[in-house]
């Protein structure tokens, strides 16, 4: 067991074998259709820079004179300034659900054009829209860049994270809320963040043990239908009740996940595997090359020379063949694992051999 520790255990990170059944909250395992966040972004102007903004881009002078002419100022028509002090920028933010207008937002602010900084830079006024092409918010503010970038006459530079990208904390203003309908709908729907046949009839009993019998039913893998009467108070204070609730979620199917560039294997508790015989060993061929000087004697009218000489070695490491007996847990598999001495990357390999002889009862997810 040590060598396993020492060799596999770095790189293998296992989950319990025989955990028993722990209860999950309900609110931990989904939530409730309707009740979500919703993306918003807008095109704003960054103004301030330092000299590092976008310098005479033509989508930036036409923002600019967009936005100077909402205040009554027309530049010529052939105008061309020089705008290193400006940047046009896409400005995100998620809007959470049941957001009052007044309430703030943060938002993230990432330049569009040759901008080579944000930092120092405040955007003005933008409008938030929504998928639907409606204004939710509206962003302004000064910007908050943890990057930074350098450039030195002779066209060296440095550049530390990101900084044509900042943050403004709370720097919207939500002003139009988001219905959720929930209040109105013919029932309340729940769904499972990952899609499981028993862990929904499981939430679906939950439910019923503790609001009566008929409240709730599994419509599929991932729905949970609850029959709720019409109100927001009334829904608000079921669905609080609903979220406590405990339930014991179904095992995970059994997967073996593989990170081929880390080597990292994640085995779940539920894999399995079959009858089969597993040996494992390597072939080294070691060549060493030598040079030797042959030095006639006196008066022997010979020439030096430089003799080649060659060391071929090989070496086999042997291995005897383990047997793997039918249906044995996580630990059976690590024991056998650790048996044959596997690496990391031996350890991808025997897996894979397994899961081609049908030995494998799980599924093999390489990423």
């Amino acid at each position: 067991m040590k060598a396993f520790m020492r060799y596999i255990l770095p790189f293998l990170i296992l989950l319990t074998t025989s955990a028993p059944a722990m209860a999950d909250r309900i609110k931990d395992l989904g939530g409730f259709q309707g009740i979500r966040t919703n993306q918003l972004t807008g095109y704003g102007i960054v103004v301030g820079l330092p000299g590092t903004g976008d310098d005479n881009l033509e989508y930036t002078v036409q923002s600019v004179k967009a936005a100077t002419s909402r205040f009554g100022l027309q530049l010529p028509p052939g105008a061309n300034p020089g705008l290193k002090n400006a940047a046009v920028v896409m400005v995100t933010a998620e809007l959470p659900p049941f957001a009052k207008p007044g309430q703030k937002l943060d938002i993230t602010v990432a330049s569009m054009g040759k901008a080579k900084s944000l930092r120092g830079g405040s955007l003005i006024l933008t409008p938030l829209l929504g998928a639907d092409g409606q204004i939710y918010a509206m962003a302004q503010g000064n910007l908050a860049v943890g990057g930074l970038g350098a450039e030195g006459a002779d066209g060296s530079k440095i550049v530390v994270n990101i900084p044509s990208t900042g943050r403004i904390p709370e720097g919207a203003t939500v002003e139009r809320a988001v219905a959720t309908g929930f209040e109105n709908a013919p029932a309340l729907t729940f769904n499972l963040q990952r899609a499981d046949f028993t862990t929904a009839q499981n939430v679906a009993g939950a439910i019923n043990q503790r609001l009566g019998a008929g409240t709730a039913q599994a419509i599929d893998a991932v729905s949970v239908s609850v029959r709720a009467p019409v109100g927001a108070d009334v829904r608000a204070t079921l669905m609080s009740t609903i979220e406590n609730l405990d339930v014991v979620s179904a095992e995970p199917p059994a997967r073996v996940i593989v990170n081929a560039r880390t080597g990292t294997v994640v085995i779940s508790s539920a894999v399995r595997v079959g009858t089969a015989a597993v040996t494992h060993g390597k072939l080294t061929v070691r060549i060493d090359e030598s040079q030797r000087i042959s030095q006639p004697a006196p008066l022997s009218n010979g020439q030096t020379a430089v003799e080649q000489r060659s060391n071929v070695q090989v070496e086999e490491e042997k291995k005897p063949m383990f047997l793997l007996n039918p249906g044995p847990r996580l630990a059976d598999v690590v024991k056998a694992v650790n048996a044959i001495g596997a690496s990391p990357a031996d350890l991808v390999a025997i897996l894979e051999a397994l899961k081609e002889a049908g030995a494998l009862k799980a599924e093999l997810v390489v990423l």
